[in-house]
């Protein structure tokens, strides 16, 4: 369709106008497809779906699609589309954020560019920012996409059960939070088999308030992380172990090399005294490591030199300066094998699974889009990290909301006094009022007061989403005072004289009854009746009042927060007022606004309730909340930077996880594996080109704790050169191999049964090895940001020691693979990780922030103090 050309062709400013130009089209539409009865238009899906496969497209179908789905809203939940709701739609179709104030319907937006992707079968995922939305926009829209025959399904964290997670995904259209998205994709990566994976390819998403998933919510990683699966007792026990093996019997130490390395007959000790029958055995791989960290710090890690003892904790002694390194740790397990050497408490820690950003994350779709009433102040970012560009909807109805200048005040109890007597006031008549406070904390202040005044109030702090949803549609209810931190609630809107069917359901809920039953449902009925009266007559009387008046308390680092809480009123074209009450002790003021303004208005013999009128104060605000948002920006950025070398790390290695589970044949990797391993093992033990310089004893031991050699090193001393040396190993390890697959047989079909442990082995040292880097990847960000110091760019030494670690990674993955293979009797041995014990920290997290404040130290370090600014 060339109009659908010109649309995507069109610059900025002329893109609304190409979409206004469909709407038309769409609405001629409107009389034939209501001619159409129930079965007919869900016939329509079928036919879209025809005509795809027939070489149609989707911008083909939109003009017919949305008049569809126009249609089927009329008839299922009572609402058509606006015809800006259109317009939201079509750009959210063509992969932008449309820009929609609060109360210009969303969420039935959002049903036009979902079904017309749907129609694809790939999967179409609505985000939203918590489970209540999820739940609610499911079901209230699921009877739009059910009238069109399509299938809705919801992920949350209340559910666990693999097979109901995969019904979900593979229905049509599937609702859920962003933190569950990631989840899900995080523990699809860790399954070990196709049976546990739930997630499809990621084709289509649709981010319900989208400045605050992708901005927000974006500094932090999604982690999932779990107890150390070395028990402390462990760890004492090979310390006692490593105390009764002998040098040069049961270990060899080059400390050249900083390696300690069990002889057979020291493996054979240890394997009586744990009592197990073969330690090189993949369900034993953890006592492998462990006997060689115990080794390490026993003879690699000396007291007083490489770390001292004090007050019942090992420190790390910093090799060059001599300082002491507080909190600095040694990683996969080195520090805990050095603490049982030592006989002091050992410090249990929680080791990183799996990761990663909701910026990364968000980037794996094929097409993505996006929903708020505030984007247009971060613009720039939407389009440079996730190449969204944001439209402005305009409003169904012109805005009739009144946003008042500011009052500042002196002091912050001079400012609540002032809050709370105007509460008073505009409640006494029985104007609404919502109040929007930065933190709990100030929320709960608030409410003393206003308990003190014997005001009537409710306090909602984002904790409790279904309460908060009811409650504050209530909100806008003749006298209701509200008092919310400005995120609660968001996404449920606010309508004057109260919601009736939320009323009606509190009605159902507090006679006791069932809403699923006969009686239930007539007693809702019934109350719906008289609450839509009685709303619609309070209604009246609040727009005569004025409509919603909405405080803010404080002003917010981000101005596109503060317009949020001003979009809470005058939804529709409704009547509302808005105005911020400010004082100079707010966190804004004091720390960003510039000392001399403050000042300025301190020495003042101001009133503390006296509001002060001080264009030097507005720009002061106004230049701190830009401060603010530019370093907030800056740092995101920095995140993604720093996230991008673990995300391009991370699809290495879950696209190799997943041709492993979808049934990749790896003989072939396993020879290659086997001859790679081989010639790394003699580059360290026949460097050179002559036999004196080789360690023939050293290259018979690794070779038989490695492929179960039988070359004596007699034998391999025959060897005429290098080469004839390494090709006698290198046949050797797969003839060995190929006797192996002779000794296993197969199975029924004739598949070798050494196909299924090649499989079950592999994926098992993957995932292993791949935990370890992420626990070495922490410590090497952990100190990355000293780099500064020594004048080196933090983030060039991140990308290139990341990019050398990984290199290391997947060396260790290839021997470790060779050598359990060669050991591992049955796939039955492999340990498989539990998850039952994780432990999930998303966005909001503090414990999901330590890239954020490592991020800022290097900025720190790098830039220098700042006299006046902002951090984020």
């Amino acid at each position: 369709m060339g109009i659908f050309d010109r649309i995507l062709r069109a610059g900025e400013g002329k893109r609304l106008k190409r979409l206004q130009a469909v709407v038309p089209l769409i609405n001629q539409l409107e009389p034939e497809i209501a001619q159409l009865d129930d079965a007919a238009l869900r016939a329509k899906t079928a036919e879209f779906r025809q005509r795809l496969e027939e070489g149609e497209t989707l911008e083909d179908l939109l003009v017919e699609a949305f008049a569809v789905v126009r249609e089927a809203a009329r008839r299922a939940i009572g609402q058509r589309h606006y015809d800006v709701q259109l317009l939201g739609g079509m750009a959210l179709h063509f992969g932008w954020i449309a820009e929609m104030q609060t109360g210009e319907g969303k969420t039935l937006v959002s049903t036009l560019p979902a079904y017309l992707n749907a129609l694809e079968g790939k999967g179409v995922h609505i985000v939203t920012v918590n489970d209540y939305l999820a739940a609610r926009d499911a079901a209230w829209m699921g009877r739009i996409y059910a009238a069109l025959g399509m299938t809705v399904g919801r992920v949350g964290a209340d559910e666990s059960d693999p097979a109901a997670k995969r019904a979900a995904y593979l229905a049509d259209i599937t609702y859920g939070t962003n933190t569950e998205f990631g989840f899900d994709y995080l523990r699809d990566n860790m399954a070990t088999s196709l049976e546990e994976v739930v997630q499809r390819p990621h084709h289509y998403a649709i981010v319900d308030e989208v400045d605050s998933i992708l901005i927000d919510e974006a500094r932090t990683p999604l982690i999932i992380s779990g107890p150390s699966e070395m028990s402390p007792d462990l760890y004492y026990r090979f310390a006692s172990i490593v105390r009764t093996l002998r040098p040069d019997v049961d270990y060899e130490i080059d400390e050249e090399k900083k390696v300690v390395l069990p002889t057979e007959a020291g493996i054979e000790r240890v394997e009586r005294a744990l009592g197990v029958e073969n330690l090189y055995d993949i369900a034993h791989m953890g006592y492998l490591h462990q006997l060689t960290q115990a080794l390490r710090a026993k003879h690699l890690y000396l007291r007083d030199r490489d770390y001292i003892v004090d007050r019942g904790e090992v420190k790390i002694v910093d090799e060059f300066t001599g300082r002491i390194l507080e909190g600095r740790r040694w990683s996969d397990g080195l520090h805990q094998a050095v603490e049982a050497k030592e006989r002091v408490r050992i410090q249990e820690e929680n080791h990183t699974w799996a990761t990663v950003t909701l910026q990364n994350y968000f980037r794996l779709y094929d097409k993505l889009a996006g929903m708020t009433g505030t984007a247009q102040t971060e613009a720039a970012e939407f389009a440079s990290t996730y190449g969204l560009q944001v439209v402005p909807i305009p409003t169904n109805r012109p805005v009739q909301r009144v946003d008042r200048a500011d009052l500042v005040f002196k002091s912050e109890l001079g400012k609540f006094g002032a809050v709370v007597e105007e509460i008073a006031e505009r409640s006494a008549k029985g104007q609404p009022v919502l109040v929007g406070t930065v933190s709990v904390a100030k929320s709960e202040l608030l409410s003393s007061l206003l308990a003190e005044r014997g005001i009537s109030h409710a306090v909602l702090n984002a904790k409790y989403h279904a309460a908060e949803a009811e409650i504050i549609a209530q909100a806008g209810r003749l006298g209701a005072v509200t008092v919310a931190t400005n995120m609660a609630g968001r996404g449920v809107d606010i309508l004057l004289g109260g919601n009736p069917e939320g009323l009606a359901a509190i009605a159902v809920r507090e006679a006791g009854l069932d809403p699923t039953t006969d009686e239930g449902r007539a007693a809702y009925e019934e109350a719906l009746g008289k609450f839509q009266q009685v709303c619609a007559d309070e209604g009246e009387q609040v727009r005569s009042l004025g409509g919603l008046y909405v405080i803010g308390s404080e002003r917010h680092e981000s101005r596109r927060i503060d317009n949020q809480l001003r979009g809470r009123s005058g939804r529709q074209g409704d009547p509302g007022e808005t105005r911020f009450f400010l004082s100079l002790e707010d966190e804004l003021m004091r720390i960003f606004a510039g000392g001399s303004v403050v000042s300025w208005v301190m020495n003042r013999a101001f009133p503390e309730d006296q509001p002060i009128e001080a264009k030097a104060v507005s720009r002061a605000i106004e230049r701190a909340q830009a401060t603010v948002e530019a370093r907030n920006a800056d740092i995101r950025k920095d995140v993604l930077k720093y996230d991008q070398v673990l995300d391009e790390q991370r699809k290495v290695i879950y696209a190799r996880r997943r041709e492993i589970l979808e049934g990749e044949d790896l003989s072939e990797f396993a020879r290659q594996s086997i001859e790679r391993t081989v010639r790394r093992v003699a580059d360290v033990y026949a460097p050179g080109a002559y036999g004196e310089d080789w360690d023939l004893a050293g290259l018979v031991d690794e070779a038989r704790r490695t492929w179960g050699s039988a070359f004596t090193a007699e034998e391999l001393a025959d060897a005429q050169s290098r080469d004839q040396l390494v090709s006698s190993l290198v046949v050797e390890a797969l003839e060995l191999y190929d006797e192996r697959e002779r000794a296993l047989g197969a199975d029924a079909d004739g598949t070798p049964r050494l196909r299924a442990l090649e499989r079950d082995v592999l994926l098992g040292v993957i995932d292993q090895h791949w935990r370890d880097h992420l626990i070495d990847m922490d410590y090497l960000r952990e100190g990355i940001n000293l780099r500064a110091m020594g004048q080196q760019d933090p983030l060039v030494a991140w990308q290139q020691e990341g990019f050398e670690m990984f290199q290391e990674l997947m060396r260790r993955i290839e021997d470790d693979f060779v050598r359990y293979l060669f050991r591992t009797e049955s796939s039955q041995n492999v340990p498989k990780l539990d998850l039952s014990g994780a432990r999930y920290f998303g966005a909001t997290d503090p414990q999901a922030m330590s890239i954020l404040d490592l991020i800022r130290e290097a900025r720190d370090v790098t830039e220098g103090p700042e006299s006046e600014g902002g951090s984020a």
